[in-house]
């Protein structure tokens, strides 16, 4: 085992996601868990500063909700308004107005932050 150390750079982020990987299964309570605690915590504030998650664009995030629950263009209608205006939002020749934002938001729970 080596010595923690904080996350710097591209070389030590992997050194550390190598030895979580190593470390996955031991059981709770143990020294070593204790260190797999700690290793997830650094890779996590490391990721959080220089490998941020960026939101889907809205879009993406529609069509991903859409196919994650089942849902067809005509489930939208009510949210955004006729088919060809559905069609439209989602070929990304209109943009979404507030209004459908806040309707998404409303009735198939799109997070609004999402959608803006």
């Amino acid at each position: 085992m080596c010595d923690l150390q904080p996350i710097r750079d591209r070389e030590t982020h992997r050194a550390a996601l190598t030895e979580i990987e190593r470390l996955f299964d031991v059981p709770a309570g143990t020294p070593e868990f204790d260190r797999l605690e700690i290793l997830v915590t650094l890779v996590e504030a490391y990721e959080r500063k220089y490998e941020p998650i960026l939101p889907p664009e809205p879009i993406e995030a529609i069509l991903y909700y859409m196919e994650s629950r089942g849902l067809t263009r005509q489930d939208l209608e009510p949210a955004i308004g006729s088919r060809a205006r559905v069609a439209e939002i989602l070929n990304r020749k209109l943009p979404l107005t507030l209004e459908m934002i806040r309707r998404l938001h409303e009735q198939l729970g799109i997070p609004a932050q999402t959608l803006i």
